[in-house]
């Protein structure tokens, strides 16, 4: 199961800077995590969770396997990139094959570094490709809605369904708006209809304020701009220095740490934004433990147990009989699985569970 983190922004405001940050610093897990660059514009990362070492210490586990999401570093967009302009063609067709977009927005003023708009104005930024992926959409939706509104009027049961979502995309993209203002609040049918759809701008979005070294911990005013439009959208931010995150992800463990504590970082910045990028997709995880491995796993909120099991192994999942279930929390407090069973913490679920964050589990399966 991957879920892709696409990296868009204009050229020049350090999604590069960024990308190559992440896939050295996953180059540098290899040596304990599993990893692998797909492509060269594709790499993934570990997913950064305390609790794992927490499971394994307990669980007296000799490796740790993190769970992964991956990121794509997209071809920089110009304005006009919806009619080809630029790159603009390769631009849209990688956007449509990740899940969710890390737009990088240019929030320092460095003059040996010259900015396509001419200006330093983040939201504007923000709008501008914005202002491309819904002219892409639209045009898409008014191409395609055409047949569905024949076919409807023809009583055809499959354009009926489509056409009330597809009008709906359509008025808030005429409107100026993008289309994952509809995501809150749908019905979980329609959710589906307008997945199927692909539109650029159905995908969540987190904005990533890309700011020089002395801004890092504290931001500044491109930021909270920033952050107040994001607010408005529903949107999350993550304030990072890519300079800082590129020289982070060549030093060893200690000086790194050394280094971020001088610049009054608790953490990485990359830290925060892989578990940004991992929140924005709806994404949880559980654990497995035992002497061999504590190793995590990645679902979509909402998720039964079933569906869990068939994420290690889709024999696990059409065998499934039930899971062995211990939350986090039980886990670490009562020392693990004996301590949890002792006290009842240790519950048998069955296909109808649903799975949450940091449960620890054991499926029961028979094929």
């Amino acid at each position: 199961m991957g879920f892709k983190c696409g990296i868009v922004g204009l050229p020049n405001v350090g999604k590069s800077t960024l990308f190559n940050a992440l896939t050295r610093t996953a180059a540098a897990q290899a040596a304990n995590y599993p990893f692998c660059t797909i492509e060269p514009n594709t790499g993934e990362v570990a997913v950064p969770d305390p609790r794992m070492q927490e499971v394994a210490k307990i669980a007296g586990s000799k490796e740790i396997i993190p769970t992964r999401i991956s990121f794509v570093d997209i071809a920089g967009l110009v304005r006009g990139a919806s009619k080809g302009e630029g790159l603009g063609n390769q631009f849209l067709a990688n956007i449509r094959e990740v899940d969710a977009i890390v737009h990088v927005l240019r929030c320092f003023e460095d003059d040996d570094i010259t900015h396509v708009e001419g200006k330093i104005d983040p939201v504007a930024d923000a709008d501008t490709v914005e202002t491309e992926l819904m002219l892409a959409d639209l045009d898409s939706l008014e191409r395609r809605i055409v047949q569905i509104r024949k076919r409807a009027t023809g009583k055809d049961k499959e354009a009926t369904t489509l056409l009330p979502v597809m009008e709906q995309a359509l008025s808030l993209l005429q409107n100026g708006k993008p289309v994952r203002v509809m995501l809150e609040g749908i019905a979980a049918e329609d959710l589906i209809i307008l997945k199927g759809l692909n539109l650029l701008t159905s995908k969540p979005v987190l904005y990533v304020c890309n700011v020089a070294e002395a801004d890092a911990a504290t931001g500044n005013d491109h930021t909270a701009k920033v952050a107040e439009m994001a607010a408005t959208q529903g949107a999350h931010t993550v304030i990072i220095s890519a300079a800082i995150e590129a020289e982070v992800a060549q030093l060893p463990d200690e000086e790194a740490k050394e280094f971020l504590d001088e610049m009054g970082l608790e953490e990485p910045g990359l830290d925060r934004l892989i578990r940004a990028g991992y929140e924005l997709l709806d994404l949880i995880t559980y654990f497995t433990a035992g002497p061999k491995e504590t190793r995590a796993w990645t679902i979509v909120k909402g998720t039964k147990a079933p569906q869990a099991a068939g994420v290690i192994h889709t024999d696990f999942e059409r065998g499934f009989i039930r899971a062995q279930t211990i939350a986090y929390n039980d886990y670490v407090t009562l020392g693990g699985e004996s301590g949890a069973k002792e006290v009842g913490k240790a519950r048998d679920e069955g296909k109808e569970y649903v799975v949450q964050d940091g449960d620890v589990l054991l499926f029961k399966f028979n094929v």
